[in-house]
């Protein structure tokens, strides 16, 4: 499949660097990454020592992450300059930087292991929206971080259907559950990879620059690949949705989004995308042949027009009626979908009043931890309203969340759908009541879809991407001052090695825009 991809120099530069990077960020989590308490895969490998050198791991982990993201920010330049790669050829770059990462043990986050204890507690016919994994016990417990031992799930039917089915096959082996749950996690991964091109076609951007910045940022390596988050499977029927959509398979669209929200309910969001395409497209006159000339042109959901003129005909149905039908089309089949697949897994409609789970007294975000410096302040005051700091502040910030959401949806003729859509899940990312790295992933991979190519969001996004790389320890838990000076050291390390590896590379001039135009609607 790759073999007859031709890779510019600067792009295969790129891939060696970055395939260097992830080979060593993936040997460091060996010793320093969230490794298994009962670990049956090491012993056999005669890799049990390596437990012993956490120090010498993360060295090892911070000197290949700042390689792959230092590779990763020259293939950028790469795509915006005069020899680009070939949307085939960033797959390529793709597939081989994440080989070493699927072969190794989960880095930056120990949700994987708590996927597993909730999907064995489905298995075992135990309400896992009343109760955690304490209340089953045994030795998946053990791999759980305390925190999250006695937390009821928010996740939804459709992905704990999945997490019950690997946990069913692994029993209590726990790397081969790892492995079946980055299994999971890679299908959503490819399910985003596919789609993602097509529906930035269909938005007028370039599938280059969509895949760049939506699929091999170094977010969905770290997160989504090696950490085998559920949020894989979210945005790989999320994209798959929108693209759905896009080409006018509402039904299959609304599916797809709905499936995603049962997964993680935040997708909910992208059925308003729907909603808007199918009462635009019932509102196309009746009767008349599409043109010649265009027989199947998507609709543009870069910018839609500002003041949209019927086309000449009669139409359908009016405005007013169209947007009922729509609401009522997209609202019947989530509501069918939703019903039949809590039917199939049994697991019933818990997940609702579970939404809560993530806001914990320990989460960090930009209103709790607001709301922790205030709490602290009042207290020292004196004042009886410290306990009502932190939820106050989570409150204002959804609040916020919400007003930007219906900014941006206010602004959807001028932004496009899938960009409105991208910046409001980015909103409620960061202005939540819990914010973990990969969160910002809801509203990254939409906004590399649509956002415009030289626009400052699409550069600030980037910038981010590379901020919260470091913002959480490949052994999911706080480091220690030691752990930080050993993390700082690897990264110095990284330096002259990139300076070496790129310092004879002739910056590439940057063209213009070289994305296809936006699709008449």
């Amino acid at each position: 499949m790759f073999s007859a991809i031709r890779l510019p120099d600067e792009t295969r530069r790129c891939l060696v660097l970055g395939l260097a990077g992830s080979t060593a960020l993936a040997g460091g989590g060996l010793a320093a990454g969230a490794l298994p308490v009962r670990d049956t895969l090491a012993p056999a490998l005669g890799l049990s020592d390596l437990r012993q050198h956490q120090s010498g791991g993360l060295v090892c982990a911070y000197f290949g992450l700042a390689l792959l993201v230092a590779a990763w920010w020259r293939l950028g330049r790469a795509v915006r300059g005069g020899d680009p790669p070939s949307p085939g050829g960033l797959l390529l770059v793709l597939a081989t930087w994440a080989l070493p990462l699927v072969a190794m043990p989960p880095l930056f986050s120990r949700d994987v292991y708590s996927y597993l204890a909730q999907g064995a507690m489905v298995t075992a016919g135990l309400d896992v929206y009343t109760a955690g994994p304490s209340a089953m016990g045994g030795p998946l417990l053990a791999e759980v971080p305390a925190i999250w031992q006695h937390t009821p799930t928010p996740y939804g039917p459709a992905f704990l259907s999945l997490a019950a089915g690997v946990s069913g096959f692994a029993s209590t082996d726990v790397p081969l559950g790892v492995f079946g749950m980055r299994a999971v996690a890679l299908a959503g991964v490819v399910l985003l990879i596919v789609c993602l091109p097509r529906l930035a076609r269909a938005c007028g951007v370039d599938p280059a620059a969509a895949l760049w910045l939506g699929a091999l940022n170094p977010l969905v390596l770290l997160h989504l690949v090696s950490g085998a988050h559920n949020d894989a499977v979210m945005l790989g029927l999320l994209i798959a949705g929108l693209t759905a959509a896009a080409a006018r398979r509402f039904a299959l669209a609304t599916i797809a989004i709905t499936l995603a929200c049962l997964v993680k309910a935040p997708a909910a969001l992208g059925l308003v995308v729907v909603v808007w395409l199918w009462q635009r497209a019932l509102r196309q006159p009746a009767g008349l042949p599409p043109s010649p000339t265009e027989p199947s042109r998507p609709p543009n959901l870069a910018s839609p027009p500002s003041s949209p003129a019927e086309p000449p005909g009669r139409p359908a149905f009016g405005r007013r009626e169209a947007t009922l039908r729509a609401l009522a089309l997209t609202a019947g089949l989530a509501a069918a979908t939703t019903a039949l697949v809590t039917a199939v897994t049994g697991t019933g409609y818990g997940w609702v009043r579970s939404l809560t789970t993530p806001i914990s007294t320990h989460n960090w975000s930009l209103s709790s931890t607001v709301g922790r410096i205030t709490r602290n302040l009042l207290e020292a005051a004196g004042s009886d309203l410290a306990a009502s700091a932190i939820p106050a502040w989570r409150w204002l910030g959804l609040v916020a969340a919400a007003a930007a959401t219906l900014l941006a949806w206010h602004h959807r003729r001028r932004l496009g759908l899938v960009y409105a859509l991208g910046l409001s899940l980015t909103a409620l990312a960061l202005l939540g009541p819990a914010l973990r790295p990969w969160y910002l992933l809801w509203g990254l991979v939409p906004i590399a879809a649509a956002a415009p190519p030289n626009g400052r969001v699409r550069r600030w996004t980037a910038l981010a991407c590379l901020a919260l790389t470091v913002t959480v320890f490949p052994s999911g838990f706080t480091p220690s001052a030691d752990e930080l000076a050993a993390a700082v050291a690897g990264a110095l390390l990284a330096v002259p090695v990139v300076f070496l590896f790129t310092s004879d590379i002739v910056p590439a001039p940057v063209h213009p825009y070289r994305g296809t135009e936006p699709a008449a609607w």
